[in-house]
């Protein structure tokens, strides 16, 4: 666990040190944000966040390397090259789109691109732990799975990170969202691996975990910067790279659990499946809304719009960090939730972090008119004033 902090704590810190120096770059180079229609910033931010992001990653994974008891999970180097390889690839785009704007079909074949370089280098999905324990699978595996052979592995992982890749993006829009709800996610998987390491005496140190912690770390670092008000976003460069990420922690944790090692109940195993619909709900549900409200109108499917969850949740009255943390526990509850499946206590632990989140929404939900009177005195006030 110490190798997993110190590796968390390095990313944390050169992702926020990096920070500064990519937000200057982005000034210099022209790659900034606009005020749209749509967005609710109200001045115009620079991008490039990603590049920061990408230096962190980078430089936890080369201190990962390097540590006796994470080293040897990169022995062969497969798994290192080929994350460095698709995380470069995917940063490279996003930066690109951050500073001249790319098509939709462009950022689509891109992101297949990264995907595909990962799947060409090892990391991708070798079975499903569906075939139940003690039957079912295809010919020549493991009873309790079934195995994907290499077409429809690469096909089914490339699916999975684009698909990730889309939904982080959807939800990048509001100040820390989109790095907050990753964090969330990331130390949900995190914690997933560790505890069915503990639980079935399985290697503590995997690449999913290793990957999981950098990413937490990134996104930690990256947030004093990004929080509203935001001094810097993320970008396309940004919010592609960490779904890229928690998209490859899925897919290379669902590789090392082998559902004939987990003890009695097959739902650990099947908990990385499970897991990344469960953390990423909200956007995904965004996602899927979204285009049917816009195929209904008439338009585009990829036509932006101001309809989006976090947008309603500024139009009922909520504040810009307000809705943001609304966000955060719902994904946290989602997400945290799932992982609590597969501790001996998971009920309860199921329903106290319901009750939990519950408690706090309605205190945040109780609070709002008497904010919004509170807003209304304080105008009426300020407006009698300046007369």
């Amino acid at each position: 666990m110490r190798e997993y902090l110190l590796v968390l704590m390095v990313a944390a810190a050169v992702t926020y040190l990096v920070t500064p120096v990519a937000r200057r770059i982005a000034l210099r180079w022209g790659a900034m944000t606009e005020v749209r229609d749509r967005d609710v910033h109200a001045i115009p931010t620079p991008r490039l966040g990603g590049v920061a992001m990408l230096v962190g990653f980078m430089a936890a994974l080369l201190v990962a390397v390097h540590l006796p008891f994470l080293g040897p999970t990169f022995a062969d180097g497969h798994d290192a090259r080929a994350l460095l390889t698709g995380a470069v690839l995917i940063c490279l785009l996003g930066v690109a789109d951050d500073k001249w704007g790319l098509d939709a079909i462009t950022k689509l074949a891109g992101q297949v691109l990264a995907a595909g370089v990962m799947v060409l280098q090892g990391v991708q999905m070798l079975y499903l732990p569906v075939g139940g324990l003690g039957g079912g699978g295809t010919a020549g595996s493991p009873p309790g799975a079934f195995v994907l052979g290499s077409a429809l592995g690469s096909v089914l992982t490339i699916f999975v990170v684009v698909a990730t890749i889309n939904a982080v993006n959807f939800v990048d829009g509001l100040d820390g969202l989109a790095a907050g709800i990753v964090a969330i996610a990331a130390s949900s998987f995190f914690a997933f691996s560790y505890l069915l390491a503990i639980n079935d005496g399985l290697s503590r140190a995997t690449t999913s975990g290793i990957v999981a912690v950098s990413l937490m770390g990134m996104c930690i670092g990256f947030l004093p910067h990004n929080f509203s008000p935001a001094r810097i976003f993320m970008g396309d460069s940004g919010s592609m790279l960490i779904g890229l990420l928690l998209a490859s922690t899925t897919v290379t944790l669902t590789g090392s659990v082998n559902p004939n090692d987990v003890s009695g109940d097959i739902a650990p195993a099947l908990l990385p499946l499970v897991l990344p619909v469960a953390v990423m709900v909200v956007p995904f549900v965004d996602v899927l809304l979204a285009i049917i409200r816009r195929t209904r109108a008439g338009r585009s499917p990829f036509a932006p719009d101001k309809q989006h969850l976090h947008h309603r949740l500024l139009e009922i009255g909520h504040s810009h960090a307000r809705a943001v943390i609304v966000m955060y526990l719902w994904s946290a509850v989602i997400a945290y939730g799932a992982t609590a499946t597969v501790l001996p206590l998971g009920p309860v632990a199921l329903v106290a972090s319901f009750v939990g989140v519950v408690v706090v929404a309605l205190v945040l939900t109780m609070k709002l008119p008497r904010l919004r009177r509170e807003e209304g005195t304080f105008t009426g006030v300020w407006r009698s004033r300046s007369r």
